[in-house]
């Protein structure tokens, strides 16, 4: 139950971590040193140590659950991302993304039932 958990908490930390980046991205970037501004921006720096603490999490995930169901599993934070941009950054989700968001989350439950 720990492997799963850190499994979880993998996936929760590289969401957040997503959504980090992303608001250190917004916003307009200058032409000079536009790059370098934006990769020492709060949100960006701290996306990256979530990132970090993401792979390590996952490291200790892979101690017990086969990479065959944890990596897939790890498809859910594309479901969750998806409503994330869509509510907090205004991307579309037409029913284009709808259905795929619907084909991974079947596929993720079936992954992770059968582990």
């Amino acid at each position: 139950m720990a492997y799963w958990l850190a499994l979880v908490a993998a996936i929760s930390t590289s969401l957040v971590g997503q959504v980090l980046l992303k608001s250190g991205a917004s916003g307009a970037v200058e032409a000079e040193g536009g790059f370098i501004d934006q990769l020492f921006r709060p949100h960006t720096m701290v996306g990256l140590v979530c990132y970090g603490g993401a792979a390590l999490l996952y490291i200790v995930a892979l101690r017990k659950i086969p990479m065959s169901v944890a990596l897939p599993c790890t498809a859910a934070s594309y479901v969750v991302i998806a409503v994330i941009g869509w509510t907090m950054f205004g991307e579309t989700l037409g029913p284009a993304k709808i259905a795929a968001i619907g084909l991974i989350s079947a596929g993720v439950a079936l992954l992770a039932t059968t582990a």
